[in-house]
């Protein structure tokens, strides 16, 4: 487990570090991909071309390395930034039972919330020393595909060890020889994001069923994972299902792979207006037991609702044994949907 600092005695320096470090999250979150394609086609265009070509055609003979295990950079992974970002919230890991480095791993996250940070501060860097609580384990964090087709941001998330959520990338990953591959799949997705209103457990769970089909294709572990507190770091506007809002977001999200969300922090400058600084509200991301799976090369529907249910009523314990710890009431539970 991380060992933040302790509020109190922090300094007005380590606030603004702490509050820098996690705007810098949400920018480049929202507007990296973006800005590096324009900056890159800018470039074609000023006495500087050179570099964008070049880098153009590197990116073409590269093109297929998101698919085959990625390229991670242990460097980038240990950026002190990391620290400061786990310490604004601050965020925590908590392992409640061994990863023998044996075998491979599906770890089921949920939810996804509106950034995903806790998932992504805990698997993609090691500022609460994910190596140190599983030695010998290689994290992999699945995001959107057509990420990986946007230039230089693409070498930033294959940096922090993130990879395609696409069949090719994750078998590619799970069918290398060395043991030890732990896959990370935000189950719920873009369309979870739509849910993640403040003191809500509402996952898109029931009819997501295709990381088990992966676990069993190549006799991985599940793992349910559950990040506590993530849907509270922002405020989300929620429109009633069946609105034209709601149906405009899940059209976007089915054309695209996310879903716009209206959403909102704090400002940089002052708590009390409204902005893109998340909350500091703790993140506690609890690493469940593995349930172990036999290896099929074509699963039956039958095998892969049994092993669904099974992580379901995993991931159901897993809440209700860790939630009054977290700071959620004993009355709450989670929903399916």
């Amino acid at each position: 487990m991380g060992d933040p600092t302790a509020s109190s005695e922090k300094t007005p320096e380590k606030r603004r570090l702490e509050a820098l470090s996690s705007y810098q999250f949400v920018l480049t979150f929202l507007f990296m991909g973006l800005s590096c394609s324009l900056l890159i086609l800018w470039l074609l265009f000023t006495s500087l071309w050179l570099l964008s070509v070049l880098y153009l055609a590197w990116l073409f003979l590269d093109w297929d390395t998101p698919h085959q295990a990625g390229r991670r950079s242990q460097w980038v992974r240990n950026w002190p930034i990391w620290r400061h970002l786990r310490d604004y919230y601050p965020i925590k890991l908590v392992k409640t039972a061994e990863l023998p480095p044996d075998r491979n791993y599906v770890l089921a996250a949920h939810p996804h919330g509106i950034m995903c940070t806790g998932v992504a501060c805990n698997f993609c860097t090691e500022s609460n020393g994910f190596s140190q609580h599983f030695p010998g384990l290689r994290p992999y964090l699945a995001t959107l595909a057509s990420l990986f087709h946007l230039p230089v941001y693409r070498d930033y998330l294959l940096a922090l060890g993130m990879c395609p959520v696409s069949r090719q990338s994750l078998e590619a990953i799970l069918a290398q020889a060395q043991q030890g591959q732990a896959v990370v799949i935000l189950v719920g997705g873009a369309h979870e994001s739509l849910y993640a209103r403040p003191g809500e457990h509402c996952l898109k769970l029931r009819g997501r069923k295709g990381f088990v089909r992966l676990a069993l294709r190549n006799g991985a572990s599940l793992v349910p994972v559950y990040s506590f507190g993530e849907n509270d770091v922002f405020r989300l506007k929620a429109f009633p299902e069946g609105s034209w809002q709601h149906r405009c977001q899940t059209a976007f999200k089915n054309f695209l792979g996310f879903a716009p969300c209206l959403f909102w922090g704090q400002s940089i400058f002052s708590n009390r207006a409204w902005g893109l600084l998340p909350f500091a509200s703790p993140i506690t991301t609890v690493v469940g037991s593995p349930i172990s799976v036999p290896q099929r090369a074509n699963p039956s529907q039958e095998e892969v609702d049994h092993y669904h249910r099974l992580y379901m009523e995993a991931l159901e314990r897993l809440f209700e044994e860790h939630k009054q710890d977290c700071g959620v009431p004993e009355a709450t539970h989670l929903t399916f949907i």
